[in-house]
């Protein structure tokens, strides 16, 4: 993909470590996760407003 393999994934996570600590790693990963989990949300409920205004244009013609 981006030529990351093993080491490097290791070598990042080293860092993160470092940087953060142990005990900020929980918080910052279901942070990521609820980020994730809300984009995913708002692009299904982007695709249904888009969904249902297309089919109100169709509707009109």
């Amino acid at each position: 993909m981006f030529g990351i393999g093993m080491p490097e994934l290791l070598i990042i996570l080293v860092i993160i470590l470092i940087i953060f600590g142990v005990g900020k790693l929980p918080e910052i990963g279901s942070a990521l996760g609820r980020g994730i989990q809300n984009f995913k949300k708002s692009m299904s409920d982007n695709k249904e407003i888009t969904d249902q205004s297309s089919k109100k244009e169709e509707e009109k013609k």
